[in-house]
């Protein structure tokens, strides 16, 4: 990976998918900020460029081979994004806001800061759920209905917007929930506990933190990979 640090991150992220927990550890953002160069987002939050590539570095010689999701159809993709994103967020966040509940009902005194945690996954989760729905019924199926088309060859008569007008709504949903996922990981000093934080308390953080970094895999996966996907399949530029 020559000049890494101009190299924008999900394009590390497309070239190298094991270089994740890098960018989770640093919180470089590959997903809804990915256009920003290493060395720019590096900058910005002040850490140190070399460290972090020396990690890509390790993490790219070192690692297993991973599933190729640039090789996958948009079909596999689908699937791929329903079994492991959807199914998580769906089964996920009901445990989350009843932990953050219990944290704000028996503690909110101490820890005024989970009420506004609580208020920020909330607003998430009402982010979320009708966003899934409208990828599960109306986007993913007409994503689906042109891939079928072309492995057919036959000819596609939907104007492009049939798919770019879903595409640029759900992109900007997308930066919603991500920059509200920013704000909790600002409140809670990226997911660390205080020292007399009881075990429910240090649970939700451990589990906003796995949320935060299964949504930034998602995102990743739509925003960097199936969406432009689905652009070339309708020749949209």
């Amino acid at each position: 990976m020559k000049n890494v640090e101009q190299q924008s991150l999900s394009g590390i992220v497309l070239e190298r998918h094991q270089v994740i927990p890098v960018f989770e550890k640093y919180g470089l953002d590959y997903c809804c900020r990915g256009k920003k160069t290493l060395s720019q987002a590096c900058a910005e939050k002040n850490i140190s460029l070399s460290n972090v590539k020396e990690e890509i570095l390790l993490a790219t010689e070192s690692s297993k081979p991973i599933l190729p999701f640039t090789e996958m159809s948009a079909e596999q993709l689908i699937s791929y994004i329903l079994i492991h994103h959807h199914f998580y967020v769906k089964s996920t966040i009901p445990a989350i806001i009843n932990h953050l509940g219990k944290v704000v009902a028996k503690h909110g005194d101490r820890y005024p800061k989970m009420s506004k945690v609580l208020q920020l996954f909330i607003a998430i989760k009402d982010e979320l759920e009708p966003h899934m729905k409208k990828e599960e019924h109306i986007l993913f199926p007409r994503i689906r209905e042109v891939a079928s088309l072309l492995l057919l060859h036959k000819e596609i008569n939907f104007a492009p917007e049939y798919i770019s007008a879903s595409i640029e709504l759900m992109a900007i949903e997308h930066d919603y929930a991500g920059q509200l996922m920013f704000e909790i990981r600002d409140i809670t000093n990226n997911y660390t506990a205080p020292e007399d934080a009881c075990t429910t308390h240090r649970v939700c953080l451990e589990e906003l933190k796995a949320f935060e970094t299964d949504l930034h895999q998602h995102v990743h996966l739509e925003n960097n990979i199936l969406f432009p996907m689905a652009a070339a399949m309708m020749n949209i530029r």
